[in-house]
């Protein structure tokens, strides 16, 4: 991605995610933002936002954070909201083992509470350890837990999965996490 469009999908994750009255822009229930407002509410403060650079930077964030919906009228991030929003998802079953990445410093806290939500909407896991691996290492030395989503699954837990491929509960209690 180019430098450019990292910065505008770092400031539209702001948005979308977590604060849209930053730029005075109202989500719908489901979190989908008006893009003519969005892209009149950010040329306000920050000009040279057109429709044409927020298809590229949709279309080639990496991590795939954001989508239109049909006739492009629409944008929303896929998950990591703080705000409310019901992104209307359906429970599904996953894999055996997804992962987890984070740093040492947290690893002693996740022992004892296991891996919470915090201030997001679900806890995030990856299906492979090379993208939590990539997780874990925007904050330093990558930690990579495995989680027994399988067995969770199996207890009643239930799962969801983004339009972006990452897994997501409410909670993954200490017992279903290999410390390794």
């Amino acid at each position: 991605m180019k430098t450019n469009n990292k910065n505008i999908s770092k400031f539209l994750s702001l948005i979308l995610r977590h604060n849209p009255g930053k730029i005075g822009l109202q989500l719908d229930k489901q979190g989908w933002a008006d893009v003519e407002e969005l892209l009149q509410k950010i040329n306000t403060s920050k000009p040279g936002l057109t429709m044409e650079v927020l298809e590229d930077v949709v279309k080639s964030c990496d991590k795939q954070r954001f989508a239109f919906n049909e006739d492009r009228s629409k944008i929303r991030a896929n998950q990591g909201h703080s705000v409310k929003v019901d992104l209307e998802y359906t429970p599904v079953e996953p894999p055996e083992f997804l992962y987890h990445g984070t740093v040492g410093k947290f690893r002693e806290d996740i022992r004892r509470k296991g891996l919470l939500k915090m201030n997001r909407h679900h806890v995030h896991l990856s299906v492979d350890r090379e993208t939590a691996m990539r997780v874990g290492s925007r904050r330093g030395v990558p930690v990579i837990l495995t989680v027994r989503s399988g067995d969770m699954y199996r207890s009643g837990i239930e799962f969801y999965q983004s339009a972006n491929g990452v897994w997501l509960t409410d909670i993954v209690a200490a017992k279903y996490i290999e410390f390794k």
